[in-house]
């Protein structure tokens, strides 16, 4: 292999190199014979060269040639040529040279592919999964996983930048409640005994404020044990910040400089030096949901100023109960050639809005002019000036003008709407209707194939949430984030008796309508940590037994601080155009937390469970 070792790789060469002779490694990306002159794409993960054996090439050469396969891992050895300006490829970095191959080795063969190798693979995501490693060789997974170590690098070069140490904290730690199911790792030295794969690394931070160190960060590795659901691994990545001596606009200044500086850094984009700002309420009543997608308008209006002049029971009935009935108006210019939307895709719609619990989804169309607007199709019929009435009892002839004209509806609009008791079911519902028309729309510059960034970059804090929320099934409190969030000063002395209404000191980053990072201030005082611990539902003594290492080192002077954890994994798919992180991940998992490439998770043999004192008890 020695004499074959590569002195240049596939994506160094250029014209100025001519005349030079190299020896190039790589993969057989693509062959073609053209009447006796053989060209080889060669491709390793710098590049693709083209590689020439001439038609007067030695025919032991030529024979050796002619036995290449698309992935063959070869060596070749020649003499690097300008092209002709006629053929001259401007798609490929090394397109102005080719190598006039000499010697050729074929290092590996290959065997059929079960797939084929290409920048963006057509096979099932299983078949990519189990043969990852060829998978990995396409170019856009290259290009992901390049752009995503470029990623980390700038995180770490800001962070050491602005006096961040890059801290480790324990993989096996213990079982503490989070939200989800912990991975549980059995000691074979403490019989019945069981560490915890951490789900986050927060405890181990806040304990890294009260020892001094005010600048911690961490890129780490973190285990949910979830349920198969969305876009979700069982271990990801996690750029896990904490800073001492904060407060939430200290946080929120950090990460939108650390974002900057990362983006421009790997996509050479200049973001904003401060991102938009909706509370939580805002954000639900605006758009319908927490995670809001800002590259499209859209917003959902509120309808109740117009149900009492309209003769729609469902919609008064909603009301009546403390609930809401809002309006989504989708403009004519969305539709496209279209012009319209077909009662199927009204129907399909509706499905869609009924995932989210709410019963139906209205809806009319805006017709006649500006001047003399009218409603038709749907409900229209409850809102049109025959019988529609105002509170008093009195025709109201004016209506569909105050509708159009209170939603910013123009002829050929369609109006879509919903009503429920629950306020948060109706903007739920309407909201996920309005990411859907978002993407079935083209509202949304779509990237294409590969590594090319969206059209737009939209950034939005979500800030004041809940701090807690109600289990109707249980019958009590539970924190909407973690346990470990600070509530607003305001509402110190109301937590116990209304626990409904205190906002926390957290805060959410939104990009593309994905939320990407989720932080909060800390509490910092053991007298308010017990409090929180007492509203729901940890006695002191559970207290004491899980979260006594964190709560007795508040004790030492533990002081103010709060952070935030953007997601690896999520930041790297946004960027480079995707949608699944599992396209920036180099061995994930499948959608049901197993491997088919390795086939993990496995049985052991008992030998182990014997060391481990397990027994293993089939399911029913």
């Amino acid at each position: 292999m020695e004499q074959y070792r590569r002195t240049a790789n596939c994506g160094a060469l250029r014209r100025a190199d001519a005349g030079k002779t190299v020896t190039l490694n790589g993969w057989v990306n693509r062959k073609r014979d053209h009447g006796g002159i053989i060209f080889i794409n060669l491709r390793d993960r710098y590049g693709i060269t083209q590689t020439v054996i001439d038609q007067d090439a030695p025919a032991e050469l030529t024979a050796l040639a002619e036995e290449l396969h698309n992935e063959y891992c070869i060596a070749v050895k020649g003499v690097v040529r300008a092209r002709p300006d006629s053929m001259i490829n401007p798609d490929m970095a090394t397109g102005e040279i080719e190598v006039a191959v000499e010697k050729l080795v074929i290092l590996n063969k290959c065997e059929t592919l079960p797939f084929q190798i290409e920048e963006k693979s057509n096979a099932g995501e299983e078949l990519r999964l189990t043969y990852r490693y060829l998978d990995l060789r396409s170019t856009g997974m290259q290009q992901r996983l390049k752009l995503r170590h470029e990623t980390a690098f700038a995180v770490r070069e800001w962070m050491d930048a602005n006096g961040f140490y890059e801290i480790e904290t324990p993989t096996f730690i213990r079982s503490t409640p989070e939200g989800a199911r912990d991975y549980l790792v059995p000691s074979r030295l403490y019989s019945g005994k069981f560490y915890a794969l951490p789900q986050s690394p927060q405890l181990y931070k806040q304990l890294l404020m009260v020892s001094g160190f005010d600048k911690y960060f961490q890129i780490a590795r973190c285990y949910r044990d979830e349920d198969a659901r969305g876009d979700r691994q069982p271990e990801f990545t996690q750029i896990d910040i904490e800073m001492s001596f904060v407060n939430r606009d200290d946080v929120l200044a950090m990460t939108e400089a650390l974002m900057g500086h990362v983006f421009k850094k790997t996509l050479g984009l200049d973001l904003p030096a401060h991102f938009k700002r909706l509370s939580y309420e805002e954000a639900m009543e605006t758009y319908g949901t927490d995670k809001p997608d800002l590259r499209f308008a859209l917003p959902l209006q509120d309808f109740s100023p117009y149900t009492a002049a309209g003769n729609f029971q469902a919609f008064k009935d909603a009301l009546a109960a403390g609930g809401a009935v809002k309006a989504l108006v989708i403009p004519t210019a969305a539709f496209g050639k279209n012009g319209s939307y077909s009662r199927k895709q009204i129907e399909e719609l509706e499905g869609h809005a009924k995932i989210y619990k709410t019963k139906g989804l209205a809806w009319m169309k805006v017709a006649g002019t500006e001047a003399v607007p009218l409603l038709e199709g749907g409900v229209s019929k409850f809102f049109t000036n025959a019988g529609s009435l105002d509170p008093s009892g009195s025709s109201n002839k004016e209506l569909p003008k105050a509708i159009t004209n209170g939603l910013g509806a123009k002829p050929g609009d369609f109006i879509l709407l919903t009503a429920d008791a629950k306020r948060k079911i109706a903007n739920t519902a309407l909201g996920a209707v309005r990411s859907k028309l978002g993407k079935d729309l083209g509202l949304i510059a779509l990237p294409k194939n590969g590594i090319t960034k969206p059209a737009v970059f939209e950034f939005v804090w979500i800030v004041d949430f809940p701090l807690f929320e109600y289990n109707e099934d249980n019958q009590h409190w539970e924190t909407a984030h973690h346990m470990f969030s600070y509530p607003q000063e305001q509402y110190h002395t109301s937590l116990e008796s209304d626990p409904g209404s205190v906002k926390g000191d957290l805060y959410d980053l939104v990009l593309n309508g994905y939320e990407l990072a989720s932080g909060s201030i800390r509490i910092h005082d053991p007298d308010l940590q017990k409090r929180i611990f007492s509203i729901v539902g940890i006695s002191a003594e559970e207290a004491e037994t899980k979260f006594g290492f964190l709560t007795n080192a508040f004790k030492y002077g533990a002081p103010p601080h709060g952070g935030i954890a953007p997601g690896l994994d999520r930041l790297v798919m946004l960027m480079a155009g995707e949608t699944s992180i599992k396209e920036v991940i180099a061995f994930p998992k499948n959608s049901f937390a197993g491997s088919p490439m390795d086939n993990c998770p496995g049985e052991v043999e008992q030998k182990q469970l014997d060391e481990l004192h397990l027994s293993v008890i089939p399911p029913k």
